[in-house]
């Protein structure tokens, strides 16, 4: 017999899904959700459905996007000499938060984890040498978590992109090994941002 009626045990076992939520966790997030107003969970509701149906991918740069272009590959006042790669959508957010960065994106959607099934054809890498293809980009700043996956991916990027004769360089001290970019502060990016080092 269940512990509560059918859509409660729905939506909790639908909570469940989301990363970091246990049972626990899950149950306390329901019955929030039932005490609240019914337009603010309606909004929730409705918030979810509209990002899922207008949210895509920038077919320049991989960054999840509601125009495509997305505003960084369009914006007047990107430097577009200078491309920086990173892992994740999320990583953008860590590296604009440092004001410092004005160049373009490329979102790989991952690293490089044989164990997981993740090899170079799953990245958009191919489609970030079609970019230097134009010519005009002069560095690449591979900015991937600094994890073995990570690790791994940027040597492999700088093994393909440095016979093309462009400057590959990686961001340098300030963040720590085995962390993830998008928990790192504006000065910890910063100083990884400035201290990024040739590969």
């Amino acid at each position: 017999m269940p512990d509560f009626a059918a859509p409660v045990e729905r939506l909790i076992d639908e909570l469940k899904h989301l990363p970091g939520i246990g049972q626990k966790t899950a149950q306390r997030l329901a019955f929030y959700l039932l005490r609240i107003p019914a337009e603010d969970a309606l909004g929730l509701a409705d918030a979810i459905r509209d990002a899922k149906e207008k949210i895509r991918t920038c077919s320049v740069c991989h960054n999840i996007t509601d125009s495509d272009p997305c505003l960084y590959c369009t914006g007047a006042n990107r430097n577009k000499r200078t491309i920086c790669v990173v892992e994740e959508p999320h990583n953008i957010l860590a590296i604009e938060k440092t004001r410092m960065f004005s160049g373009m994106y490329h979102v790989l959607g991952g690293a490089l984890s044989p164990l997981q099934g993740r090899g170079p054809d799953q990245l958009n890498i191919k489609s970030l040498i079609e970019r230097l293809k134009g010519g005009g980009v002069e560095e690449i700043i591979v900015a991937t978590n600094p994890t073995a996956e990570g690790e791994a991916t940027a040597i492999y990027i700088s093994k393909l992109l440095k016979p093309l004769g462009v400057r590959v360089t990686r961001i340098g001290v300030g963040i720590p090994v085995g962390a993830d970019l998008e928990y790192a502060d504006e000065v910890t990016m910063l100083k990884a941002m400035e201290g990024r080092r040739e590969l």
